[in-house]
Formats: C-alpha cells, structure tokens, sequence
C-alpha cells in the first residue's frame, strides 16, 4: 500500500489559499489545505506577502467545526476585520508569533530534469 506523506505538525503553520469566499452571516473565510503546523480558532495569522494579521474566529471542514486543523485538511477559516477583496488565492496563511511566512524577491532551487523533448 502506498502510505500518506508524513505531515509536520511540529513545523511552522503554512496554509496556502485556495480560494476566499464572503458567506452571509458569517464574513470573511479562506479556505486552503494546511500543508505544516497547525491551525485553531483564536490564532493570529497573518497573510504573506501582503502581510495581513487577523484572527482566526473559527475552523471548519466539511461544515463541522475543527478545534484544530493538522496538515492534510482542507479548511475554511473565519477571520476577522478583512475583507474578501484584501485576500486572495495563492496567499499563504502563517502563525504572526511562530516564523510568520514571508515574501521572497529570489530563491535557490535544487531541480532534477527527468525528461526532456530535446533528448
């Protein structure tokens, strides 16, 4: 059997956005897939690299509220005092007290060609 990827829990949150929605009633809510760390109501998270904090009213998956969200579950999040237009997909969710993501103006990459049209 293939087994699932181990998903850090002890790493830094990281929750990329897939989307953000303005549900009635309820405001503002990112959804995303937490890839590291973990993601629970009262957290202040902010947004890179637009660098947004807020904080997180409440967590849900699959309309059933989360105490915590771990890696591999795809949530959305109710947050406080942003509005939809200030987020946006591919923004990345981080905790603002624990190494808060950052933009990057370059990067060094290690890639591995494994085929090429030319060859």
């Amino acid at each position: 059997a293939i087994l699932p990827p181990a998903r850090p829990t002890d790493k830094p949150l990281r929750l990329p956005l897939q989307d953000v929605y303005k549900i009635g009633g309820i405001g503002t809510v990112p959804v995303g897939r937490v890839e590291t760390g973990v993601l629970k109501p009262g957290t202040v998270v902010v947004f890179a690299p637009a660098n947004i904090t807020t904080e997180v009213k409440s967590v849900e998956m699959h309309h059933e509220a989360l105490q915590e969200a771990v890696p591999g579950d795809n949530v959305g999040f109710n947050v406080k005092n942003v509005s939809v237009k200030e987020l946006r997909r591919g923004f990345v969710a981080g905790d603002s007290k624990n190494n808060p993501p950052k933009g990057a103006a370059d990067f060094t990459a290690q890639v591995i060609v494994l085929n090429h049209p030319g060859q």
